[in-house]
């Protein structure tokens, strides 16, 4: 059986005021086409299928769009998704019974009954050409408090979540039947851009998941959230697929795109990543920061035909009133799309060095590190574990 496992599509973003739908409707042809090369069995889109809660008309036209598409195309075909943190659970799983008669099933909602998480509503069956059950596949959206069983921590929770639908799973499983799982985290040893806003958010200071959290048995764990394509902790089959598009400057040069596994016999026995190029490349001029006159030059010799998303970090002493005015002059007679100035500057204090940033850097700085200092600073001493597990649950409930 063969799988392809995508995720964090953030279709309906706007790159610094830019629409991005052209962008994303030609991954999704790019992908259609590699769905019926491969002939794949199954589709796994691991969360984050909108940018926001609320997406706009025309992303949501996209979406659909794809679906049916990808399943006219390849009758044979089951999709599974599972929500992320920028979707809206309840929407996304609002058109469920239209859907289900096109292969498709969503998870976005962690269900209850009278005995409390209905753990076997989070698994989903797939099947072979002929209509047997292959494989049982550990459903599970982005989890958010309250969502799983009573715990000390976040991390704990998730983890006793995911033992408990897999002991369910194993309930299902014959002998020749897989698991495997989906979800929506942040796991140790995964890698994240230091500098990468959109990442940052996303995650909110909140504690990692050990991928111990999902059992050895289980074949291929397809993750969501972090926006580059990993191995997490060195295991072959626990994996990001990445999103599809960079989602900020940090991201411009990740190799995006999506992952096909093989599966035979209760094992994984292939796994190839199929590369997306960005239809529009991000880029930075000059690389890093220069002053005016250097940045000025760099402008000139741009491409004239290149149509690159462009960010332009110039190095400056102080005011300068008419730098934006020279920079966008500049870019007067040619095509990219300019997105962002940064001024990058330094004053010395005395005898330590203390440096000014801008407001994009500012929104980089994580909250929780912000108060750890602050607390650092007013008391003298390191912020007390019990409180910050409070602010890293208040900072969660902001997220949702």
């Amino acid at each position: 059986m063969k799988l392809i496992h995508t995720a964090d599509w953030h279709i309906g973003q706007s790159f610094y005021g830019y629409n991005r739908d052209n962008e994303h409707q030609m991954f999704f042809e790019w992908l259609c086409a590699v769905i019926k090369r491969e002939k794949a069995d199954a589709l796994l889109i691991a969360g984050d299928v909108f940018d926001s809660p609320n997406p706009p008309a025309s992303a949501q036209r996209l979406f659909y769009h794809f679906l049916r598409k990808a399943t006219e195309e390849n009758p044979q075909l089951q999709i599974i998704i599972i929500s992320g943190n920028h979707d809206s659970a309840a929407r996304l799983e609002a058109p469920m019974p239209l859907l289900e008669s096109m292969n498709i099933t969503i998870k976005g909602v962690i269900k209850r009954n009278e005995d409390g998480i209905d753990y076997s509503d989070l698994l989903v069956p797939i099947y072979d050409k002929e209509g047997n059950i292959l494989i049982w596949c550990m459903a599970v959206p982005y989890i958010r408090q309250g969502d799983y069983p009573p715990s000390d921590s976040y991390a704990e929770g998730i983890k006793n979540l995911y033992n408990a639908i897999y002991n369910e799973a194993l309930k299902h499983a014959e002998h020749d039947q897989m698991i495997i799982a989906m979800g929506h985290l942040q796991a140790t040893g995964s890698e994240i851009s230091e500098d990468d806003q959109s990442e940052r958010t996303v995650i909110g200071g909140l504690e990692c998941i050990s991928p111990e959290a999902f059992a050895p048995d289980i074949s291929y764990t397809a993750l969501g959230h972090l926006h580059k394509g990993q191995r997490v902790s060195k295991r072959e089959n626990v994996r990001y697929a990445g999103s599809p598009l960079p989602m900020s400057f940090a991201e411009k040069n990740y190799k995006h795109g999506i992952e096909v596994i093989e599966l035979e016999k209760n094992k994984v026995i292939n796994i190839h990543r199929e590369i997306f190029d960005a239809p529009i490349p991000l880029q930075s001029i000059p690389e890093t920061a220069e002053p005016i006159d250097k940045v000025l030059q760099a402008i000139d010799s741009i491409d004239p035909s290149s149509k690159n998303y462009i960010e332009v970090l110039v190095s400056v002493d102080g005011p300068e009133p008419s730098l934006n005015y020279k920079i966008e002059q500049a870019l007067e007679n040619k095509q990219v799309r300019l997105t962002r100035i940064l001024r990058k500057s330094a004053v010395v204090s005395g005898s330590s060095e203390q440096r000014i940033i801008n407001y994009d850097e500012f929104k980089k700085i994580s909250p929780i590190e912000m108060a750890k200092e602050a607390f650092l600073k007013k008391y003298g001493s390191e912020m007390p574990t019990d409180i910050e597990s409070l602010l890293k649950e208040a900072i969660e409930q902001t997220e949702i």
